[in-house]
């Protein structure tokens, strides 16, 4: 078996996986904070992409999730559809309080 083959005592080898294990673990939290210094550089821009984000998700799950949508010949004219009435939702969510 190739896991018995290993080298050493078997006391030392959790030390020595460990000292492989740790660059790893730096290197994630290294990520982390370049991901948290993008966010908040990008944060003027950040509503508008998370709203396009939410457009295009909402599209795809007319589009694709919905049979229902897609069956007749104008298959566009549903989708339009619930985009519209999502937005006059949202419209009147905000208006209406």
């Amino acid at each position: 078996m190739p896991l018995m083959r290993q080298s050493g005592p078997p006391a030392v080898r959790p030390v020595k996986r460990a000292f492989r294990v740790r660059p790893l673990l730096a290197a994630t939290a290294m990520l982390c904070v370049l991901g948290a210094a993008a966010v908040l550089l990008m944060q003027p821009i950040l509503p508008y992409a998370l709203s396009f984000a939410a457009g295009a998700m909402i599209y795809v799950v007319v589009e694709e999730l919905i049979p229902e949508s897609q069956q007749g010949q104008d298959t566009h004219m549903s989708t339009i559809g619930a985009m519209l009435g999502f937005a006059v939702m949202m419209i009147l969510d905000v208006a209406l309080g």
